[in-house]
């Protein structure tokens, strides 16, 4: 089975700009994949293409096996787009904005009834349902738009930054919803700055900086990841004296002692080997290290990310490439059907 999510070789640039610079990825079927990037690394411009709200320059992007390039209409009809900002009218209440909607992708009778009752339920907007749509807080009006894009049931949900500006209530309504669209089968791409939200609600996380990807993979290969070596931190705490653990390291090689702490140390290992570790814990236990704590270091996903982006400015030494998902018969910028034409609609 194809990937619902599925991106060779993609460019865009503006002028001299290269806003997404060659990125390649896959996101699987019912995943929820998260899109982390400083402002202008591209993320919203990548999201507009898969959105068929842009072309690219050269390259290919497919959502559950269809071009967006030769068959925009036939995309739209799998994917909700949920826009970081989104139009909305004046004097027109929750309800008849979504029948409005309704109308427009071709819902009729009961069957439009039945379908806004059920994406009103789902995102909580039945209490809203005569509220006047462009009067409401930030929260309700990305339920709103959440709605909005659900009307049509779609296999794809894209959303741009849906999280920005909410209050920690709303934070976790949203991240909620989404988990349960995710457990109905739903792909989700999502973008956000709120990293530590991002890590726990999507399967893999994708960076991008200055249009390029730098890093596809889970929330715990960057919690857990290694130094630029391969080295792996430890932090061990003892009863009694401190210095029993730099004692025991000096007589032990493959260990290295980073930094002395008040109840015992911070150890390098080598490697990321499981094994090693319980060699080094079982070690000092038979030494008779009086250890009540060792436990591998945890980053939050906000210091991982400023580490990748350290190491590219150090000339990318560490950094773990994402996979050559190039192909060598990507479209070229002197396709037309791609350089030449003018972006669609909405």
């Amino acid at each position: 089975m194809s990937a619902a999510i599925s991106v060779r070789n993609l460019f865009r640039y503006f002028g001299a700009l290269k806003a997404v610079d060659g990125i390649s990825f896959d996101i699987p079927h019912g995943s929820v994949c998260g899109f982390v990037g400083a402002n202008g690394a591209g993320k919203t411009t990548t999201m507009r293409m898969l959105a068929t709200l842009d072309y690219p320059t050269m390259g290919s992007a497919e959502i559950c096996g269809i071009n967006v390039i030769d068959h925009p209409d036939k995309v739209r009809s799998l994917i909700g787009w949920m826009p970081d900002s989104f139009g909305n009218y004046d004097h027109m209440t929750v309800l008849e904005y979504l029948d409005f909607y309704a109308r427009a992708l071709g819902y009729t009778g009961e069957e439009r009834k039945g379908r806004i009752e059920e994406v009103m339920a789902f995102a909580d907007l039945m209490p809203l349902a005569d509220r006047i749509s462009n009067k409401l807080s930030k929260g309700m009006t990305q339920r709103l738009c959440l709605g909005r894009a659900l009307l049509h049931d779609p296999q794809v949900l894209i959303m741009d930054e849906p999280a920005a500006g909410l209050d920690p209530r709303a934070r976790v309504e949203l991240k909620h919803l989404i988990r349960i669209l995710a457990e109905e089968g739903k792909t989700i791409f999502i973008s956000s700055h709120i990293l530590s939200e991002l890590g726990e609600m999507c399967d893999s996380l994708l960076f991008v900086n200055a249009g390029r990807i730098v890093h596809h993979g889970d929330a715990d290969s960057l919690r857990y990841g290694s130094d630029a070596t391969g080295g792996v931190f430890y932090d061990v705490q003892v009863h009694g004296n401190p210095d029993s653990v730099a004692d025991w390291v000096i007589l032990n090689h493959g260990v290295e002692v980073i930094e002395t702490r008040k109840q015992g140390a911070r150890l390098r290992l080598p490697d990321t080997d499981p094994a090693r570790a319980a060699e080094v814990l079982k070690g000092m236990v038979k030494d008779g290290v009086p250890v009540i704590e060792f436990h591998r270091e945890e980053r939050n996903l906000e210091d991982a990310f400023i580490d990748i982006l350290g190491q590219l400015e150090q000339g990318g030494a560490g950094l773990t490439a994402p996979p050559d998902l190039s192909t060598p018969d990507a479209p070229s910028a002197k396709d037309p059907s791609i350089s030449e034409a003018t972006p669609p609609g909405p």
